[in-house]
């Protein structure tokens, strides 16, 4: 069997395997609302937010505790004429970069699972009081 041979019977195999597969949610049966919908858990994201705070807190002052002694290391390698000197002060000046990076990663994910537990809880009670408005307003008329 020659190649253009193989290849067609191989292109035919495949076209007549394919069927179309949407992804999905798989519909929950312990009833967590059913149908893939949103399910905000204010205890589970409250306590990422408290978490990312922590670590925010934490990247600010460890992330730095070595910057003294380094640039003092760097210095003294440096007057020595050691090119070590200059690498080092290189790694301190990229590692200051990637800490102050990441505290602000932390501070953006605590103050955005902050401000939406906010939103939706605001969000809630305005529908709340939609739905009582106009199930009230539909027995008055």
């Amino acid at each position: 069997m020659s190649f253009d041979e193989e290849w067609s019977a191989a292109r035919a195999t495949a076209a007549a395997n394919v069927s179309m597969r949407l992804n999905q949610v798989p519909v929950d049966p312990g009833g967590g609302g059913g149908g893939g919908g949103l399910d905000l858990n204010q205890d589970h994201i409250g306590a990422i937010g408290s978490e990312a705070y922590k670590l925010h807190s934490r990247l600010q002052t460890d992330g730095k505790h070595a910057a003294t002694s380094t640039a003092e290391a760097a210095g003294a390698l440096t007057k020595e004429n050691f090119a070590s000197g200059a690498a080092l002060s290189k790694a301190s000046t990229v590692w200051e970069s990637q800490v102050k990076t990441l505290v602000a990663a932390c501070a953006n994910i605590s103050n955005g699972l902050n401000y939406s537990l906010s939103s939706h809880a605001k969000d809630e009670e305005q529908l709340r009081a939609d739905f009582t408005t106009s199930a009230l307003n539909s027995y008055l008329k």
